[in-house]
């Protein structure tokens, strides 16, 4: 699922594209993409793009006369983009063609999650967000070192008592982070990933808040520079340079040891069992039954 990092970068270039340009007709292929009916997506054909704005992982561009166009992509939808007009193919979901080229939506595999809504006013666009913190102020999109304060940070951590994974990727506590990018930060922080927040110390805090800003500002910076003035393909969960996220049985890069991983309903954590856990080993079978509740079991509870 995309996350922060590439949303950011999805969105600065989208900037560069469709910023100023009208979208002058909108295709679907599948009628379960659109979510909304009113007011109807052809209303927003023949308008101008004026803003365009991050909501969580969710990628929002503002038209003439109020409307917003939201676009989540889930876990496999991609966006791409074209200096043409191609034809609609039966591999894109969307597409949105522009005064001066074509943005399309592609979602690999059967499980179609990817969602478009169309909504009018900043009300509208504010009954999509899930409300999680936004860990950084933002000037066009920019990375600032500013934004979420550590006692601000500490109150959203502490709020429920979750696990550390759980309550990083809570949409509804912190902004942006999913699956991937809650691995990075937590190897950072050398923090275990079934820590319950309400247990931490005022040190381990500090820690995860530095880790959480360290992170996801690298990354933006990282995926910045390696996507340049091009548009960004090729997003994925999985990066080369990542300690721990994708990296089971592989050496961990700050002690060697062999990176783990526990697997939960249709999700993944990993974690290095000497940074991160004691030398100890999270067992899946054991985590099923301290866990419960408390583990997305589905791509929608990370969104």
């Amino acid at each position: 699922m995309p996350e922060y990092p590439d949303i950011v970068v999805y969105i600065e270039a989208l900037e560069k594209r469709i910023l100023g340009q009208t979208l002058e007709k909108i295709s679907l292929n599948s009628p379960f993409l659109l979510r909304t009916a009113t007011p109807p997506i052809s209303t927003a054909e023949g308008r101008r793009v004026v803003e365009l704005r991050r909501l969580g992982k969710r990628i929002c561009i503002s038209l003439e006369h109020e409307l917003w166009l939201v676009l989540h992509l889930m876990i496999a939808g991609r966006l791409h983009w074209k200096n043409s007009k191609p034809k609609f193919s039966r591999r894109d979901l969307a597409a949105f063609n522009f005064s001066n080229g074509t943005l399309t939506l592609t979602e690999a595999g059967t499980q179609k999650r990817a969602s478009l809504h169309l909504v009018s006013g900043d009300n509208g666009l504010r009954e999509l967000d899930p409300g999680g913190l936004e860990l950084f102020s933002a000037e066009k999109n920019r990375v600032k070192n500013k934004g979420a304060t550590l006692e601000v940070f500490a109150a959203a951590l502490q709020s429920r008592n979750h696990t550390l994974k759980r309550a990083l990727t809570d949409p509804r506590l912190f902004s942006g982070i999913g699956n991937a990018y809650s691995d990075e930060i937590l190897f950072a922080a050398k923090l275990s990933p079934i820590k319950l927040t309400q247990k931490l110390t005022a040190e381990e805090i500090e820690r995860l808040y530095s880790a959480t800003k360290a992170s996801l500002a690298a990354w933006v910076d990282r995926l910045r520079e390696e996507t340049g003035d091009a548009f960004p393909e090729g997003v994925t969960a999985f990066r080369e340079g990542m300690a721990v996220h994708g990296r089971y049985k592989q050496p961990c890069p700050r002690c060697g040891a062999k990176v783990q991983r526990i697997r939960y309903a249709s999700n993944e954590t990993n974690y290095c069992p000497v940074c991160q856990t004691g030398g100890k080993l999270l067992a899946d079978r054991a985590l099923s039954r301290i866990l419960k509740d408390d583990w997305p079991r589905t791509a929608e509870e990370l969104g």
